[in-house]
């Protein structure tokens, strides 16, 4: 059981995070230097991908990654010539490198043209779930040619990953509001089925507001939070991410749960 407050706790955080100026210093900035539909969902996947480690960090890599496919990442991943994928041989963010990123321009080529792109792949969420959709999105990329070590850099919730990144990338193509952080470029996915980021910052948080029991970050403790968020709001309960984040960076003080 919450308090009546927990409720305005949570929508007070949210408001204050979610708003444009937040777009600055996060990944959702790279998928934000573009307009055209697929634009923005290549460079959000791909962003989202490599976000982990600093936030500088994150954001250097995403930007070069961006540069190295000419600023026109749908264009690229349409027409990229062996020439082309070899200029990504030197790319490198942690565990995430160029053999990788090749990888993921052969996998979403193939997802473009023989899946009907990325909506459509993620649309099956609707009917079927996250999990399902993740997983349907996983299988379809591992088609193309690559490197078992590849493998790892696509979240499988069917292990019981939380599938973090995947989930924020969601997110960002899923949800609409005033705000402008989140695009709701894809119309035919309900932001309702949508299953909130986890890792080990709001998962934290998440306990410690009592919002997450299970002890493990994996895909089980994702739904367990998503679940509780629903109650403040079924039809967009991922917007607490913001919630999330911000109680993080501000502190618990004050709150009675």
């Amino acid at each position: 059981m919450y308090s009546k407050d927990f409720k305005a706790f949570l929508e007070n955080n949210y408001c204050r995070f979610n708003h444009p100026s937040f777009i600055v210093s996060d990944p959702v900035s790279i998928p934000h230097q573009f307009t055209r539909k697929e634009d923005i969902e290549i460079s959000g996947l791909l962003t989202a991908l490599i976000s982990w480690g600093n936030r500088t960090s994150i954001l250097k890599s995403a930007q070069r990654l961006m540069t190295l496919m000419s600023d026109s990442p749908y264009e690229f991943i349409c027409h990229a010539s062996p020439h082309d994928l070899a200029q990504l041989r030197g790319f490198v963010h942690r565990t995430f490198q160029g053999e990788d990123a090749g990888f993921m321009v052969r996998a979403l080529q193939h997802i473009y043209k023989n899946k009907g792109g990325l909506e459509i792949l993620f649309s099956s969420m609707n009917q079927f779930g996250s999990s399902h959709a993740i997983t349907q999105f996983r299988n379809a990329a591992l088609e193309a040619d690559h490197f078992p070590r590849s493998e790892k850099h696509l979240a499988n919730p069917e292990s019981g990953s939380s599938a973090k990144r995947i989930n924020m990338f969601l997110r960002w193509m899923v949800r609409k509001d005033d705000k402008g952080v989140d695009f709701g470029l894809w119309k035919t996915i309900d932001p309702a089925n949508l299953i909130c980021p986890l890792d080990v910052h709001s998962g934290r948080v998440a306990r410690r507001l009592g919002l997450l029991d299970r002890k493990v970050n994996d895909w089980r403790a994702a739904e367990e939070l998503t679940a509780n968020l629903r109650k403040f709001d079924p039809q967009d309960p991922v917007k607490y991410d913001f919630a999330l984040f911000g109680i993080g960076v501000s502190g618990y003080q004050g709150i009675t749960v």
